[in-house]
């Protein structure tokens, strides 16, 4: 008889070391570890392994060199092609030769700003298999973004396409790429450009090298075995600040968290097709399109396209029966969209769910009625599941691969074996087993999370000072009486806009800047689509005109400096913003106001004239 969930998450906790040895079992070591946390290095020090090795070559080694290893689907070109383990292990050993040849090595850095392509996948790969670490960068980032991670990285190398292609929209990367560059105080000697049929770019002199050419005559790379504890990547994630922070994952306890959650938590084995509708930009894309389901010898499906628009909203459902996937996961801002094309479900109807056995959501809140509509409709296990960037993989989950199937609406399911949850009162004090709080996670954290932040150790240990021996995860947290848990929202000013982390207060910096106005405020406003969206308050300066045409610039500004994903698009010009007679501004005020909520008046306020006039501005505005 299996094991049951709790028990295993009673033995995880019992006795960590043990059982994740035992979970690296799963793993191919060149040296075995024999050790599980080791402080101030991390899990698994003293082994040595080859993350590629273990997504790649070692299945092609096993007999299963045939079998397919990746689908790239992508109904933007109309391009659908398999790619067996063979094929993809020789991609990926040429991809890695091209850049040896370019001075790529150990511990060096390379940035990835690519689009959902499969050269995007091998380059990635390419770096784990030359222990190189590679930082990408999503391509919907403007190049002041790009530009802050190219200086903080210090990449020996840039890896870009001309193009990449967003529903029915050409987003041209090189002339983003060229402005980062000439932004950046890092100085980069060379950028492999992937030229793309749909918008081929001009070429830098004596800078740029065409990939095409320069993959034909690179000599295939072998694996290098690495440490356990050596740096896999850097993804960048929003920091309070406005700088980002650069979240590094460690190869073994990668490895190792990884292959454990596709078996336990998703359910899938070997020869299964796992399908992860997210961008390889993210964390989800990380480790759940290229790493995770190569780790366990899955198929995994790279998707260049839109829940909706390319060409409707069958598209999910159809791909699903197309290519027999086993496992879904995507964020619940994409159901959303589909049902607000398709409410009775009717590409359901028509097109089915295949062999699908569940679907996962995750990357914000997923809202009951969401869950309850898309269950209906396939008539298949839909599970909630929450972690972060900093993660690396789930933290709250029903472990579906062990046989769990309780469920209930608006919870994100129990800990995950390795994480031992808290929570904390405003004071620092533990809530209690029922109550509400500060979520924070018992340290050390288990093997797959961050390590350290990329030039800012001191970063890192913020995370854990707020409660000893644990780590912040920054968001508000339930416990019912059942044992759920639930995530109730952020504790800083981090808001989940389809997904993507967003800092207000970064948006705010930006917004500041602008020379017409005096003082702002974000806040973040429930949408039923993205979930929620940026709202900004602008109060402007003496003599400046307060007009739409200025809140046309400050649209127009934050889209420039952050990219599209900012999705700011409603910005009030007030004349005052609300505050306490220290100066602080009510933003949790403003923010109840947004979202259709009595805000009251709070009895610190200095100005309450100001609430009333937001109120005001709101009601006329709807």
């Amino acid at each position: 008889m299996n094991a049951t969930y709790d028990e295993i998450y009673a033995a995880s906790l019992a006795d960590p070391d043990a059982f994740w040895l035992g979970a690296a079992a799963a793993i191919d070591w060149d040296t075995p570890p024999e050790r599980g946390w080791v402080e101030g290095q991390g899990w698994f020090a003293g082994a040595r392994l080859n993350t590629c090795h273990n997504a790649v070559d070692r299945d092609v080694e096993a007999g299963r060199g045939k079998d397919t290893a990746v689908i790239y689907e992508s109904p933007v070109t109309g391009t659908r092609r398999r790619i067996a383990f063979t094929e993809l292990r020789d991609s990926v050993a040429r991809t890695a030769g091209m850049l040896a040849r370019l001075g790529v090595g150990h511990g060096d850095r390379v940035v990835i700003y690519m689009p959902m392509i499969p050269e995007t996948l091998f380059a990635m790969l390419a770096c784990a298999r030359l222990g190189a670490v590679h930082s990408v960068v999503f391509g919907g980032f403007a190049p002041p973004e790009l530009a802050k991670r190219i200086d903080d990285a210090t990449p020996k190398l840039l890896l870009t396409a001309s193009c990449g292609i967003e529903g029915s929209r050409i987003v041209a990367y090189k002339p983003l790429v060229d402005e980062a560059l000439e932004l950046a105080r890092h100085r980069i000697d060379h950028v492999v450009l992937l030229q793309r049929e749909a918008s081929p770019a001009p070429m830098t002199a004596d800078r740029d090298i065409d990939w095409t050419e320069a993959l034909a005559d690179a000599a295939p790379a072998r694996c290098v075995p690495v440490a356990a504890t050596d740096p896999l990547y850097i993804l960048y994630t929003s920091g309070t600040t406005g700088t980002p922070k650069g979240v590094v994952r460690q190869n073994g306890g990668h490895a190792v968290a990884l292959a454990w959650s596709m078996t336990n938590i998703y359910g899938v084995r070997p020869g299964d097709s796992f399908w992860a509708a997210s961008d390889v930009g993210w964390v989800v894309g990380h480790s759940y399109i290229v790493y995770g389901p190569l780790l366990a010898g899955c198929t995994t499906l790279l998707f260049e396209g839109k829940p909706v628009g390319t060409p409707d909203a069958g598209t999910f459902w159809r791909t699903i029966v197309d290519h027999d996937v086993d496992v879904f996961f995507t964020a619940p801002t994409a159901i959303r969209a589909v049902r607000k094309e398709d409410p009775d479900g009717r590409f359901i109807g028509a097109i089915g769910a295949g062999r699908l056995k569940a679907m996962f959501l995750a990357g914000e809140r997923a809202d009951p009625s969401t869950i309850e509509w898309a269950e209906q409709h396939l008539q298949r296990p839909v599970i909630d599941h929450w972690w972060q960037t900093e993660l690396g993989w789930p933290a709250i989950a029903t472990c579906f691969g062990l046989g769990d199937t309780r469920r209930r609406a608006g919870s994100a399911g129990f800990p995950a074996p390795g994480f031992h949850f808290a929570l904390f009162d405003d004071e620092g004090r533990k809530a209690g087993s029922a109550g509400d709080g500060h979520l924070a996670i018992a340290a050390p954290l288990p093997p797959g999370c961050f390590s350290t932040l990329w030039n800012n150790q001191a970063g890192f240990a913020r995370s854990f000072e707020s409660f000893p021996g644990f780590y912040e995860t920054g968001d508000a947290g339930h416990v019912d009486a059942d044992g759920f848990l639930h995530i109730m929202g952020r504790t800083d000013d981090i808001i989940n806009v389809a997904g993507h982390r967003l800092s207000t207060g970064q948006i705010e910096q930006i917004i500041a800047g602008h020379p017409a106005v005096a003082e702002c405020a974000v806040v973040g406003a429930d949408d039923p689509i993205k979930g929620m969206v940026p709202c900004a308050f602008a109060v402007v300066k003496a003599g400046a005109p307060q007009n739409d045409r200025l809140a046309s610039e400050i649209v127009a500004r934050v889209r420039g400096e952050l990219g599209p994903v900012a999705a700011l698009k409603r910005v009030c010009i007030v004349d005052a913003l609300p505050k306490t007679r220290s100066g602080k501004i009510l933003r949790a005020a403003i923010r109840r106001l947004v979202n259709g909520e009595e805000a009251g008046t709070p009895p610190t306020i200095e100005n309450p004239d100001a609430l009333i006039a937001i109120r005001a501005h709101l009601s006329d505005a709807s």
